[in-house]
């Protein structure tokens, strides 16, 4: 009999199981579970995403080929040091998101650094496994087709993975993600360039409904512009800003009750004591409303 692969493993099928007591309107519940969030935090380069993220409570790292930066932080001193793993592939992966799941394990939040580095893991796999390899436009490249299997198949399971752990052992889950510059087609009038993760749509737009926020990282640059001048030219940087509601920049949500904007300060430690204490004072304000 042939050994089932690590993706077979974690494929699960629906069960058929017959339903022990029928539902009725007496189980509406009015409480919520009080489950920790799902985050996903994409910036530009070195504003501070893996700093801010090594603040929360005993993160672990899942790191995805290419990513250095939290190495790079620990070794300088600027962060202390951190359990993280280096992941090469798919299978590793969802196996470890299995092992987080069903062992004992000191870890309290999950970091995915970066989530478009996981999605690149899923596309070679999806690629390996349903085109036998063929990255042309007559395999996985062509009409966007590879895109969209990955998207329904293995990204939908690996978010799954990701809410059986988050209730399984209440564990936090922040993804990371590169930031980049995208079209957005826009429906009531012309196009325009927004600030969007370094993800094919179909993937992003899964992870965007999927999260209980989206938070985008960004330097706020004062511009001058004299009238001799054709463009306008920064005059320097005032602070990093985590932009928490959706606009014509970026895609960012959140259901927090959030500010539109929190500081970074200097660190990420300030960082992340800054969200916290917003998070703490958008509770209170709901609670008051």
């Amino acid at each position: 009999m042939a050994t089932a692969t690590p993706s077979q493993r974690s494929s699960r099928s629906l069960a058929t199981a017959q339903p022990t007591k029928r539902m009725s309107l007496s189980d509406a519940a009015t409480s919520g579970k009080k489950l920790p969030s799902r985050v996903v935090f994409h910036g530009q380069a070195g504003i501070g995403k893996t700093s801010f993220a090594a603040w929360a409570p005993s993160p672990l790292f899942l790191l995805t080929p290419g990513e250095t930066g939290l190495h790079t932080l620990i070794d300088s001193g600027i962060l202390p040091p951190v359990p993280s793993i280096e992941v090469p592939a798919w299978d590793d992966l969802m196996d470890l998101i299995a092992e987080l799941t069903e062992t004992d394990h000191p870890h309290k939040t999950l970091v995915l650094d970066v989530v478009d580095g996981a999605e690149k893991l899923g596309n070679a796999h999806v690629c390996a496994v349903a085109y036998n390899n063929d990255w042309s436009e007559s395999g996985f490249e062509g009409y966007q087709r590879g895109y969209r299997t990955m998207a329904n198949t293995v990204w939908k399971e690996l978010l799954a993975a990701l809410d059986k752990l988050r209730e399984v052992k209440r564990l936090g889950i922040i993804l990371l993600a590169h930031t980049g510059v995208g079209n957005f087609n826009n429906p009531e009038g012309h196009d325009y360039n927004r600030w969007l993760p370094t993800m094919n749509k179909e993937a992003w737009q899964l992870t965007l409904g999927w999260a209980d926020m989206v938070l985008m990282g960004k330097r706020e640059v004062v511009t001058t512009k004299d009238r001799a001048d054709r463009k306008a030219k920064g005059a320097g940087v005032d602070e990093r800003v985590i932009i928490t509601e959706w606009s014509a920049v970026a895609d960012a949500k959140n259901r927090h009750n959030l500010p539109p904007e929190i500081s970074m300060g200097s660190s990420g430690k300030e960082a992340w004591a800054n969200f916290i204490a917003a998070i703490k004072t958008g509770r209170e304000g709901a609670n008051n409303a």
